[in-house]
């Protein structure tokens, strides 16, 4: 609110012509402070504040001795980081001399360019990539709600067509390469991320590649 006082005055100037009173403007603040709280609380107790977005990655758990036969991989590809270098190969692994009579798995290398590890997770994931656009025009039309979409689309990234990713890395590879691998499986929609311990086979491939 604002107030005038009146500091008198009213008298007369040399010419003999009578002077306004002069009057000094206070301003209250104290409802605008008060306003100020009410419009700052109801932003705070209304505003959604943005949440973290995490990605889940499978740990296997730990043993104490070495590992010697990779586990099954139905529908996956294995990568091998180092140092510099991006190598994987789809499937089962073949060591040498293996059970099974299959020949020795071959390593292929990529990269993080145009041509290289996102081009081939489109191909290999492409089931769920396309799956994952109906869903999308379905959450979209509003026919499903979040938690339902959510559900839908983690339980498309699991089932046995989806491809599953085994992530190996040596004692020279890079975090930098790790975390870009791992944006670039989250862009192909992967939903099975196992961050595992490399075997001996494996190790001695990577060195016979490079």
């Amino acid at each position: 609110m604002a107030e005038i006082a009146d500091n008198g005055g009213g008298g007369h100037d040399k010419g003999g012509k009578k002077r306004p009173k002069k009057g000094s403007t206070r301003i209250d603040m104290t409802p605008m402070v008060d306003l100020g709280f009410l419009l700052l609380t109801f932003f705070v107790m209304t505003t959604t504040f943005s949440k973290p977005k995490v990605m889940s990655l499978v740990y296997p758990p730990k043993t104490e001795e070495p590992i010697e036969n990779p586990p099954k991989v139905n529908n996956g590809i294995t990568f091998l980081l180092t140092k510099d270098k991006i190598y994987y190969y789809t499937g089962q692994f073949y060591g040498p001399g293996n059970k099974e009579g299959k020949p020795l798995t071959q390593l292929e290398e990529t990269s993080f360019g145009p041509d290289g590890v996102r081009k081939l997770l489109a191909g290999l994931n492409s089931y769920v990539i396309s799956n994952k656009k109906g869903l999308d025009q379905k959450y979209n039309a509003k026919s499903i709600d979040e938690k339902k979409y959510k559900d839908m689309l983690s339980k498309l990234q699991t089932d046995r067509e989806a491809l599953k990713v085994l992530i190996k890395t040596d004692d020279k590879a890079t975090c930098e390469n790790f975390v870009n691998l791992i944006d670039e499986l989250e862009i192909a929609q992967v939903g099975v991320i196992a961050p595992v311990d490399l075997i001996v086979a494996e190790l001695d491939l990577m060195k016979a590649k490079k």
